[in-house]
């Protein structure tokens, strides 16, 4: 099976379960157990916690040029373990093989990026009001940082997080998603390989809400850094907020497309199917809210669903299996709710509908037509396999629709009109936007959401500058 033995880490130690309470990880393929996952303690954490305090003053004080050194060796070990690191997420989240390798490089080049952008966190000289004052502006680590990451990007995720504050000069406790700990793990291994020194980064897992709040609320932690749904994550806004602490938030989304009747279809299908199923529909900034203009409205949900029933859903160790499961138990009864309701308001079946085939947690990949707008999967995000079809007949009534609901995270549009073009970006509400295409992910671009999908950016420069603080020195 190749799934390895879980511990913590705290700093380089590791921490096996032997006689620890711990959790059962499964596979969502067949829901067989993986592996027994230790639990933290209150005392690992205050362990975790002291040595990211005791260890900061030195990781800062390391030279720029020296900890990038160490993020592009552990690109390198990534790069180098990919496919076996791609065979364990597989494993533990189901995502196929070649999506979860090409995960790895791309966790790589995160930390590759954020090395090289740690030698530019620069300062700035600014003119005085006085002769002879010099007024500097020092870009400085903000301390010690807790993150928390889903199991969606089991690695993508934290490598943006951790790669971000050890860049900055902060060290970090991190707790992964209980469901895909092997591959977090194989994250920090590539890291503490690297060099990175005991005490900057640690690794634990548990009950969420528990850690979360022993975390956050202890004196040790200046930054908090949290990716999952709206609603913890207003529960985290609320803890960090006792302390006063910086926090970014990029929560949940429910991404609108608006295909325009200038548009490609070519390109609008071949890349809405692929951008709406990569990962069983679990992306955050995944398309689901499909608004079609009039004219190309049958077209284009003929087309979506012809090439979604043709999808081969399976292991995704077969190398032919387009989509694999559903992470977890949780996830199939939260899809049939959604659809039926839709079914209910009078929403058409053009593709799937139900569960799939076998012991694993499957979902066939769906396509539902004329949904109502009162539906609950038109305003709560699916988070899966479903792709939602409406009508729209003027701009103005597209955009209406797009912006419609408190998530503002993604959104994309497909039109051959530069004017068209201008007038989606200047009024949708989102805080990114594609246009004739899907691919909004890149190291150097701001990854953040408006509206209840958060605030803060992950990514680009943005994404350094949360893990920063400016200090004024003026002297005489």
């Amino acid at each position: 099976m190749d799934y390895p033995e879980l511990a913590l880490h705290i700093g380089v130690r590791r921490v096996e379960a032997r006689d620890r309470d711990t959790l059962e990880v499964r596979n969502p393929t067949d829901g067989s157990v993986l592996a027994a996952l230790p639990i933290a303690t209150a005392d690992d954490l205050d362990e975790a916690l002291l040595l990211a305090g005791r260890s900061f003053a030195s990781w800062r004080d390391t030279p720029a040029a020296d900890r990038a050194a160490v993020l592009h060796r552990a690109a390198d070990l990534l790069r180098a373990r990919a496919v076996t690191i791609g065979r364990i997420t597989t494993l533990e989240q189901g995502k196929p093989h070649a999506e979860a390798v090409g995960e790895v490089y791309g966790a790589a080049t995160i930390l590759e990026w954020f090395g090289e952008e740690a030698r530019r966190s620069y300062g700035r000289i600014v003119p005085a009001r006085v002769l002879g004052r010099r007024d500097l502006v020092l870009r400085q680590p903000v301390g010690p940082v807790a993150a928390f990451t889903p199991w969606n990007f089991p690695i993508t995720i934290p490598a943006r997080k951790i790669g971000a504050a050890l860049a900055a000069g902060c060290t970090c406790v991190i707790k992964p998603a209980e469901e895909t700990p092997a591959t977090g793990l194989a994250l920090a291994q590539a890291l503490l390989d690297a060099g990175l020194p005991d005490g900057v980064l640690s690794v634990v897992f548990g009950d969420p809400a528990a850690i979360s709040e022993h975390l956050i609320t202890s004196d040790v932690i200046q930054k908090v850094t949290f990716t999952g749904s709206t609603a913890v994550g207003r529960r985290i806004a609320a803890l960090a907020a006792q302390g006063v602490k910086r926090l970014t938030l990029e929560l949940g989304g429910h991404a609108p497309v608006l295909i325009f009747d200038d548009a490609d279809l070519d390109n609008a299908v071949t890349l809405g199917v692929d951008a709406k199923y990569r990962n069983a529909g679990q992306v955050c900034i995944a398309p689901t809210r499909f608004f079609v203009q009039d004219g190309v409205y049958d077209e284009v949900v003929a087309r979506f669903a012809d090439a979604a029933r043709h999808l081969r859903v399976g292991n995704g160790l077969d190398p032919a299996v387009r989509m694999g499961p559903l992470a977890n138990q949780r996830r199939p009864p939260a899809m049939e709710l959604l659809v039926q309701d839709a079914i209910d308001r009078g929403a058409e079946v053009r593709a799937g509908g139900q569960a799939g085939d076998g012991d694993g947690y499957f979902w066939t990949p769906t396509v539902l037509s004329g949904v109502d707008r009162d539906a609950r999967a038109m305003n709560e995000e699916p988070f899966g396999p479903v792709a939602l079809f409406s009508r729209f007949t003027s701009l103005a009534e597209g955009l209406g629709e797009a912006n419609r609901l408190r998530a503002g995270l993604a959104a994309y549009a497909f039109t051959s009109s530069a004017a068209t073009a201008y007038e989606v970006s200047e009024r949708i509400e989102s805080g990114m936007l594609g246009i004739n295409h899907f691919h909004l992910i890149g190291p150097e671009t701001p990854f953040g959401g408006v509206k209840e999908s958060g605030y803060g950016s992950e990514g680009g420069t943005e994404g350094l500058d949360d893990f920063l603080y400016s200090k004024l020195v003026t002297q005489m």
